[in-house]
């Protein structure tokens, strides 16, 4: 018998927020959305050679749980300012923390992992990736499933965690005029997908995150004829549940999947740092949404994650993101498994 998914009361959500309906019009396009990001200096501008340094070697990483193939799947990388991970540290800790993670630049290599579950006639993948309008690192999720085998024409699901643009943006074609999976399901959480066409969303954001906001609206808009939003705590299909963890976005998700008595939590980007995530889960993160919550979310999920043991998989973690929190003195710690 299957283990059900234990996780859905993780964290509690607030109350969800209207909906407003957006004219595709209206929106900006992704290379503006992107040029804005790079001038507030959140995005590094790219040369030739950046564009090419990421361009060659698909890679995965195969698993399996119960009846469920797993296989995790790069979409590149991002390049994005250390000084990020803990804006309010002080320098010292900052350092040394991002130095054990061997990130010593001003600027560092964030993989992007994707996690792809086939079962019977289901083929899900979980988030869509960048896209070719964000970074150029980034966006190569199509080329590295087709190198794998996988056709993106039998994709049954699309899932998100979340709206960010690493996540959201490569669920339309290289035009923004289709669907890459032209035949999946697009499937988001009702408390994502209300937090971003909300009327309110740009408030108390970041001014170089403002910009998102018009950027995942212009993508929901292209997903919304085969989209279907879900409640947290109830399956995706049957072994497959998304839970709340909020704080990275109001309406965050993460998913457990369990079979063959044991189980693998997606984290998406509740937990961020292979190190500051989990031996420093108080600071505050500047990718954060609603930075305190985030806090709350990590503490839940790490005391959950080490008592329960289950393998986890990270869309930021070091390729392939996948490994488990063990407690360590009065912290947690992460530990890379196969």
């Amino acid at each position: 018998m299957k283990r059900q998914p234990q996780y859905a009361a993780c964290v509690p959500r607030k109350d969800p927020v209207t909906v407003d309906t957006i004219s595709r019009r209206h929106v900006l396009l992704g290379s503006g959305v992107l040029a804005g990001a790079a001038v507030a200096g959140v995005l590094p501008q790219f040369g030739p050679a950046a564009q090419l340094a990421h361009a060659a070697g698909a890679t995965t990483h195969a698993l399996k749980l119960g009846d469920f193939e797993i296989t995790i799947v790069s979409d590149g990388h991002l390049v994005t300012p250390t000084r990020l991970e803990a804006p309010d540290v002080p320098e010292a800790e900052r350092k040394a923390a991002l130095t054990a993670a061997g990130q010593t630049a001003e600027m560092a290599q964030r993989p992007t992992n994707v996690t792809v579950i086939k079962t019977g006639e289901e083929l899900i993948v979980v988030d869509a990736g960048s896209g070719p309008n964000f970074m150029p690192t980034a966006g190569k999720l199509t080329a590295n499933l087709e190198a794998a085998g996988f056709d993106i024409e039998k994709v049954t699901k699309v899932i998100f965690t979340h709206g960010h643009p690493d996540h959201l943006w490569g669920a339309l074609d290289d035009f923004e005029e289709g669907l890459r999976f032209p035949n999946a399901t697009y499937m988001m959480a009702e408390g994502e997908w209300d937090y971003w066409m909300s009327e309110n969303a740009e408030k108390g954001l970041p001014a170089d995150r403002v910009t998102f906001v018009a950027a995942a609206r212009r993508n929901i808009a292209g997903i919304e004829k085969k989209a279907q939003r879900f409640k947290t705590g109830q399956d995706i299909i049957p072994g497959l549940r998304a839970f709340d963890t909020p704080g990275h976005t109001q309406g965050h998700v993460s998913f457990e999947l369990a079979g063959g008595g044991d189980s693998l939590v997606i984290l998406g980007d509740a937990l961020l740092h292979p190190i500051i995530s989990f031996q420093h889960p108080e600071w505050r993160v500047g990718a954060d949404h609603v930075v305190d919550q985030a806090v709350e979310t990590r503490k839940k999920l790490l005391d959950r994650l080490a008592a329960d043991k289950p393998r986890i998989i990270g869309f930021h973690l070091p390729f392939p993101g996948l490994g488990r929190v063990e407690k360590k003195d009065n912290g947690y710690i992460y530990v890379a498994a196969g």
